[in-house]
């Protein structure tokens, strides 16, 4: 049977572990996960690199469609995540109900640990979040830059950061972190993940195949236990 080549951004990783057990079980086809950070996937993918499914934000693979990198046919959306705000187990919650109380926690934390902007939707927004708070000199030496799935849970989890700002899905269900709450809707960033075809898939009707696996209705828990809401 095929093996089926795909590429990822991280926030869907937690429920590709849950679903692809029973997807090959299911099938017999072989999924090659490769997870990577938004910049680099788009560096693979200019340089020609093959796949059969590409996972990443809607409009990047609007993008992709319109330049014939990804087919139309077979897409689907997987799911919504926003930017949560994570803590220290134990650490007191800090309040993020406006923009302003967000402001104020930031600067009352010695560090916070967000994904590096330019990398990572999640990083560039929220470097414009702390310029648009007015607090970007401020802030200065207490930023560290690491995406969640790259050592920024830790970062948190240790204490070596007071407050993480990631993606939801990137940050449930890790041993040592809670999750405070998101930001407030005045600065949240929500995006929506998509699935595609890749146009030099080898093996098109496998990674149709998975799409329609992984977006199966009766597979929506999944999703759902690792922090993506319905479309």
């Amino acid at each position: 049977m095929a093996e089926i080549k795909v590429l990822s951004g991280g926030a869907p990783q937690r429920a590709f572990e849950t679903l692809a057990p029973g997807f090959e079980r299911d099938t017999g086809y072989r999924l090659d996960f490769t997870f990577a950070v938004l910049s680099v996937l788009q560096e693979r993918i200019a340089a020609g690199e093959a796949a059969d499914v590409l996972i990443q934000p809607t409009y990047v693979l609007d993008g992709y469609e319109t330049s014939g990198v990804a087919l139309t046919a077979h897409r689907a959306v997987l799911g919504l995540v926003g930017i949560q705000a994570v803590v220290r187990t134990g650490a007191p919650l800090p309040d993020l109900s406006t923009p302003e109380t967000v402001k104020q926690a930031m600067l009352a934390s010695r560090a916070i640990a967000l994904a590096t902007p330019g990398v990572t939707p999640s990083g560039t927004h929220m470097a414009k979040v702390i310029d648009q708070l007015g607090i970007t000199e401020a802030m200065k030496g207490k930023v560290i830059h690491r995406p969640a799935l790259q050592g920024g849970v830790q970062l948190v989890a240790s204490g070596e950061a007071d407050i993480g700002f990631y993606p939801k899905s990137e940050v449930i269900n890790i041993d040592g972190l809670t999750l405070a709450g998101p930001l407030p809707a005045a600065i949240q960033l929500t995006t929506i993940y998509g699935a595609a075809v890749a146009a030099n898939s080898a093996a098109r009707d496998a990674a149709a195949a998975f799409i329609g696996y992984v977006t199966d209705p009766r597979n929506r828990d999944a999703w759902t236990q690792a922090g993506f809401d319905k479309p």
